[in-house]
């Protein structure tokens, strides 16, 4: 088992390990502090996840963007590890995808450039703002343009994951994208 992959592991085992109180209540702790940072407050164009049910749930951001009148994107996964972004409203379909993980069945795609801030999952991080992902290098491919800024603007990749998930050191693969932050209900 590769380094990644046993950190993968670790950080997995140890969400999991986690209570169904436990998780919530961090969760809510996460989902508000991104709620009251300045990334938040100045993006109108943000994207963010649909929750598994051991990740940290985002649903409350989600809600929070709508009330705000800002728009929201969830990430769409497609056969060939390509990924794209769609616009979800609070009376859109959503079906489960062949991960089973939850996708927009319509609504408006945008452009990675055009988003402000991503509200990213994380297996795994670290200090350096490494993220260990779930494999499949969606988020890398996706944003890899962001690899060539010497001045991050936009979109910010926010992390959201669980203390219990932080690692001592990340070795990043040289298409890995580093979050410009990472949120838990301890940081």
């Amino acid at each position: 088992m590769t380094r990644m992959n046993e950190l993968r592991s670790k950080a997995l085992q140890a969400r999991r390990r986690m209570s169904v109180e436990n998780r919530a209540t961090a969760s809510r702790i996460i989902c508000e502090k991104v709620i009251h940072s300045r990334f938040f407050r100045s993006a109108s164009l943000l994207a963010c996840y649909l929750p598994t049910p051991d990740e940290v749930d985002t649903r409350l951001i989600i809600e929070r963007a709508w009330r705000a009148n800002k728009r929201i994107f969830v990430p769409i996964t497609r056969n060939n590890g390509e990924m794209s972004f769609r616009e979800i409203r609070p009376d859109t379909l959503v079906l489960r995808n062949r991960m089973s993980i939850w996708e927009p069945d319509s609504g408006e795609f945008v452009s990675p450039r055009a988003l402000q801030l991503v509200v990213t999952p994380t297996v795994a991080f670290d200090s350096s703002k490494h993220r260990i992902g779930m494999g499949g290098g969606y988020y890398d491919r996706y944003f890899s343009f962001l690899r060539h800024r010497k001045n991050w603007l936009q979109p910010k990749l926010l992390g959201v994951a669980f203390a219990c998930q932080k690692v001592e050191k990340i070795w990043p693969n040289t298409w890995d994208i580093r979050l410009y932050r990472v949120f838990s209900e301890t940081s």
